[in-house]
């Protein structure tokens, strides 16, 4: 099958598997194969986790810039436009490139079928092994061990955080889940894990497959002021460090980590104190509370689940507001949305929901019920995001904030919309 556009390819991609998530490796290690694209030209960090995962890779991103480094990232899902996934040298893959890697993929296929999923995930490194890239930053998608992703050996692999997500695939425990993402780490190879609460099972997969693995808290950590944080790792202290530019406290665990993350590659990608303090200054990530200021100001956060909600919470409390909070909200239906409200209602004055597209959505009327079970009194619904926020809009007024949260499929379209507007509260 060859189209030359590429909507026509993403539209064909998600019908041709029989199964939206299969996770599994066999079908992308002899794609891969038959595409001739190698490891070991260029360093290779993974980043799996619950949470975390896009800050960090956005950090990672940013720090190995700054010391001149061409760096080649893969994120998902996106918020706009699918080139968002792919990236070298911090810009967006053309349509054209991802359509000329979708045709190399389709010849080598040779009768295996893909995901949606897979097919970005080979797209990505056969665009990396292309372009010339000093190092690839991969984002895990989905668990680790048997997602896509874990086909190219990490050289430096992190897991962010673990916490209850995806349990239909990954399991019902964090220790299960954790096991699962710590398929990512390799023999020989530095593993690290960025949160406060390890499960046993990411130390007990550590030592069985033989990854020296470094734990936040335990091995290395840090120490944040006001104005600016310590990072340390033994002996070792890098003081006077600047606040990481993304918002929240949360990101000085990612930024530690990061570090750790990078001095780990030193030998291979030294990154002097100067590109260290400027990567961390000029960090950039959509959707991950992303103020837009003005007489009312808008909050975007993709927080889809109990971990992420209680981040937003904290951040909310921090960034006080004189009027109410009013919330667009709009959250999958496989996601816990009682434990995701649990966690916000009391930082939450208004919520409008909105209604989601996909199959793994649920009715707009489905998600009033289940936030009213657990006391969440819902002003309004709408059938999409864009009349959501219009809703919203219109109820707000000087002093109040509005706060866009509970998936991507939410956050995207609402900051598409919002930047639409030629006179936004």
């Amino acid at each position: 099958m060859q189209f030359t556009r590429l909507a026509d390819w993403l539209r064909w991609q998600e019908t041709l598997h029989p199964q939206a998530i299969d996770l599994s490796l066999g079908r992308v290690q002899r794609v891969l194969a038959r595409l001739g694209v190698t490891s070991g030209r260029h360093p290779v960090i993974a980043v799996a986790g619950t949470n975390g995962k896009g800050s960090c890779v956005a950090m990672l991103e940013s720090v190995l810039a700054a010391a001149g480094y061409r760096v080649g990232a893969f994120t998902s899902p996106h918020l706009g436009r699918y080139n968002e996934r792919i990236r070298v040298g911090g810009v967006e893959a053309s349509d054209a490139s991802v359509v000329a890697a979708f045709e190399r993929i389709e010849v080598a296929r040779d009768g295996d079928t893909l995901t949606f999923f897979e097919f970005n995930t080979l797209a990505a490194l056969l665009i990396f092994d292309t372009a010339g890239i000093d190092c690839a930053v991969l984002e895990v998608g989905m668990g680790g061990r048997l997602d896509a992703v874990n086909v190219v050996d990490a050289d430096v692999a992190l897991i962010t955080s673990i916490g209850l997500d995806h349990c239909e695939w990954l399991g019902q425990t964090v220790e299960a889940i954790g096991r699962e993402k710590a398929g990512i780490f390799r023999a020989n190879r530095p593993a690290f894990f960025g949160s406060g609460a390890m499960p046993e099972s990411i130390q007990a997969t550590a030592d069985a497959l033989g990854a020296p693995l470094k734990r936040l808290g335990r091995d290395f950590n840090f120490d944040a002021t006001q104005s600016e944080w310590t990072w340390s790792q033994g002996a070792l202290r890098i003081e006077g460090l600047p606040q990481p530019a993304l918002a929240g406290p949360i990101q000085y665990a990612n930024a530690a980590s990061v570090i750790a993350v990078v001095r780990a590659l030193d030998s291979r990608l030294p990154v002097s104190r100067t590109a260290l303090n400027a990567g961390l200054r000029s960090v950039r990530l959509a959707g991950r509370f992303e103020v837009r200021s003005g007489v009312v100001p808008w909050i975007f956060d993709v927080a889809h689940n109990p971990d992420a909600a209680r981040v937003l919470a904290e951040n909310l409390a921090l960034v006080p507001v004189r009027g109410r909070t009013i919330a667009v909200c709009g959250i999958l239906g496989d996601k816990d949305i009682a434990a995701i409200a649990a966690e916000l209602k009391g930082h939450i004055d208004t919520w409008i929901l909105a209604g989601l597209p996909g199959p793994r959505a649920s009715s707009v009327r489905d998600l009033q019920a289940r936030l009213e079970k657990v006391g969440v009194a819902v002003q309004d619904c709408a059938h999409d995001v864009v009349a959501a926020c219009s809703l919203a809009r219109a109820a707000a007024r000087p002093g109040d904030r509005i706060v866009v949260f509970g998936s991507f499929l939410t956050v995207g379209p609402a900051r598409e919309w919002h930047a639409s507007l030629s006179a936004p509260l």
